[in-house]
């Protein structure tokens, strides 16, 4: 039986705007244009933070890669993220848990919370220089009665095995100088330069004897146990397995009902006063909508992002730019109010989010031996490194139950679907939606 699927044209320049600080003054993985057909057991479309985290896993075991991009890798969706490297999914355990049952839902929030650890060691084992730091994790609530479901949230989290304490409001004023009712204050959480991990994944693929690639994959051919990479030009790839990792640039595919698309919006100031940021440096994101998160960087700059919308065309993107970043700054005055919040970087940029929160990982339906690798939403890097575990999984025929949480055909969470936690737990019973 044979498969067709075509991968659109989109350049980087369509999911990016602006200039983010990541990479800079860093040497960039060398790549070659195609120059005779060739034969690989995995092909992985996209050299981004998701591909490089792939490459390095597969040639790990063993098996011959080629990475295809059309740009430079890294340079798309990877170079706008914010690079907070977070356990905690964009949805609450407490919401998760309304969707798929208490079980299931800390499960995941368990494997998350082990990628971080898994990537941290990978990082420190390979020798990778991405200006990686442990952070603590401080989520907010931005209501005046949010109080009381974080603390129904932080019950969950101790329930499934996890960490945090809660701060009420005097404590957020006294220890951290932050106006807010209440907050979870967590370990195991981390930072890094996106692009510098992802240079350096690839360079470690490379010297194993991984190809990367300059070329445009334009349509794929699935056949037996083969699939093949056609190109804009006269050459094409074969391979065992495809992984599309496109980060935000959409294959030919009917993405789930689950998936859309949004924009999101972030600045970094100029240097800080070390001696002026927040306690312990800690990943803050607020339960805000719109979204609002923050970090700081090995240089003492903040980095602020959110005001995400349903924007996806770039020239309506970037001209919403000045706006954006004007209400960043005044987010980031009230949120820390001895913040110099004069702007050195301002960017944007197109990602995808799902209803529930998770990544979209695995089989593509109707396309023998092609995977998907996306991992979605504020910790998409982490979701990143638990997809090459998967796909790696994958591809040598290994198969767990749990790997359907993220299916790409995955039915989309509602109102039918809701649990409560362990079976009618009073707890859950009292928790909003």
């Amino acid at each position: 039986m044979s498969s067709e699927m075509p991968l659109p044209q989109s350049a980087q320049g369509q999911l990016v705007n602006g200039r983010s600080l990541w990479g800079r003054a860093a040497a960039r993985p060398i790549y070659a244009p195609l120059r005779q057909s060739l034969s690989f057991d995995v092909a992985i479309v996209g050299g981004g933070i998701t591909g490089a985290l792939a490459a390095e896993h597969l040639t790990a075991r063993g098996l011959s890669v080629c990475v295809i991009d059309r740009e430079t890798p890294g340079l798309g969706s990877t170079a706008a993220s914010t690079a907070m490297l977070q356990w905690e999914t964009d949805t609450q355990l407490s919401e998760l848990s309304l969707f798929y049952g208490f079980e299931k839902a800390a499960a995941i929030y368990r494997r998350s919370a082990v990628a971080v650890s898994g990537l941290a060691k990978l990082i420190d084992r390979l020798n990778i220089i991405c200006k990686y730091r442990p952070r603590s994790s401080l989520y907010l609530t931005s209501s005046p009665g949010g109080a009381r479901e974080l603390l129904q949230e932080l019950e969950l989290r101790h329930r499934a095995g996890l960490p945090g304490e809660y701060l009420s409001h005097p404590y957020l004023m006294t220890e951290f100088e932050i106006e807010r009712d209440g907050g979870i204050f967590s370990p195991g959480s981390a930072e890094v330069d996106p692009l510098l991990l992802t240079w350096g994944l690839l360079e470690v693929a490379l010297k194993r004897g991984a190809r990367l690639v300059s070329a445009s994959a334009t349509k794929l051919h699935s056949e037996g146990q083969r699939v093949t990479v056609e190109m804009d030009g006269p050459y094409s790839i074969e391979a065992r397995h495809v992984v599309l990792a496109t980060g935000y640039s959409m294959p030919g595919i009917d993405m789930p009902k689950l998936h859309r698309s949004t924009s999101s919006w972030a600045m970094a100031t100029v240097p800080q006063d070390r001696s002026r940021l927040w306690r312990e440096r800690a990943l803050i994101w607020e339960d805000s909508h719109p979204y609002l998160y923050a970090r700081t960087t090995a240089d003492n700059r903040i980095v602020i992002g959110g005001e995400d919308d349903e924007t996806i065309d770039p020239q309506a993107r970037e001209a919403k730019v000045p706006e954006k970043i004007a209400t960043l700054r005044e987010k980031l005055k009230l949120l820390w109010a001895q913040a110099d919040t004069r702007v050195d970087y301002a960017w944007s940029g197109t990602f995808g989010t799902t209803s529930d929160g998770l990544p979209l990982i695995g089989p593509v339906p109707a396309m023998p031996r092609v995977l998907a690798a996306y991992g979605y939403g504020g910790n998409g890097i982490t979701f990143s490194f638990m997809a090459a575990l998967m796909i790696g999984a994958m591809v040598t025929d290994t198969r767990r139950d749990w790997f359907d949480d993220f299916a790409l055909d995955r039915p989309e969470p509602g109102l039918g679907m809701r649990h409560y936690a362990g079976g009618g737990d009073p707890l859950m019973a009292t928790v909003p939606h």
